[in-house]
């Protein structure tokens, strides 16, 4: 049986989860390299078909959020159930907080220059450590920028998947002689 109609239909599905995940990163103010991994491919096995999606490793913290040392965190599912957020920043030594290093060049293209009291400049050192203790402990909202529009995709999914395989079936049965 010819499924080009299957095919097509995935394709549309997964370049709107894909669509509606970068325009909500970019409503957020979270674009740039995670918005430009987001991918999808489909895949035809022989079970039949998939569609996997890619991104960055870190657009799944982004997604789902991390519960800090003192807060927790929670992000609403693709079915929008709210769930605890299953990543965490323990209360060990080494991994309570994110590296003060990795945040230094955000604080610069965030044009963050901490000030003393008489207006100098002082290093940003202090200034990320700072910051990155404030995230270890109250973590990171997510924001389920993938979850709501995979959700939304899987809601119209099945009626429309039908009338896919229903068009293939009925080219397949009018093409055999």
């Amino acid at each position: 049986m010819e499924t080009t109609n299957i095919e097509r239909y995935l394709e549309s599905f997964g370049k709107q989860v894909v669509n509606r995940s970068k325009g909500n990163l970019q409503r957020a103010g979270k674009g740039g390299k995670l918005e430009d991994s987001i991918k999808f491919e489909v895949i035809t096995t022989p079970d039949g078909f998939t569609v996997q999606f890619y991104m960055s490793s870190y657009g799944q913290f982004v997604d789902k959020g991390v519960s800090g040392t003192q807060k927790k965190r929670t992000f609403k599912d693709y079915k929008s159930k709210v769930i605890k957020s299953p990543y965490s920043y323990k209360n060990s030594k080494g991994h309570s907080q994110p590296p003060s290093k990795a945040l230094d060049g955000w604080a610069v293209k965030k044009g963050i220059a901490p000030r003393d009291a008489k207006g100098r400049f002082m290093k940003r050192k202090t200034l990320t450590f700072l910051i990155a203790r404030s995230i270890g402990r109250n973590g990171i909202q997510g924001i389920s920028f993938f979850q709501k529009p995979l959700g939304l995709g899987l809601k119209q999914f099945g009626k429309e998947l039908l009338g896919s395989v229903k068009e293939d079936i009925i080219n397949s049965l009018t093409t055999v002689k």
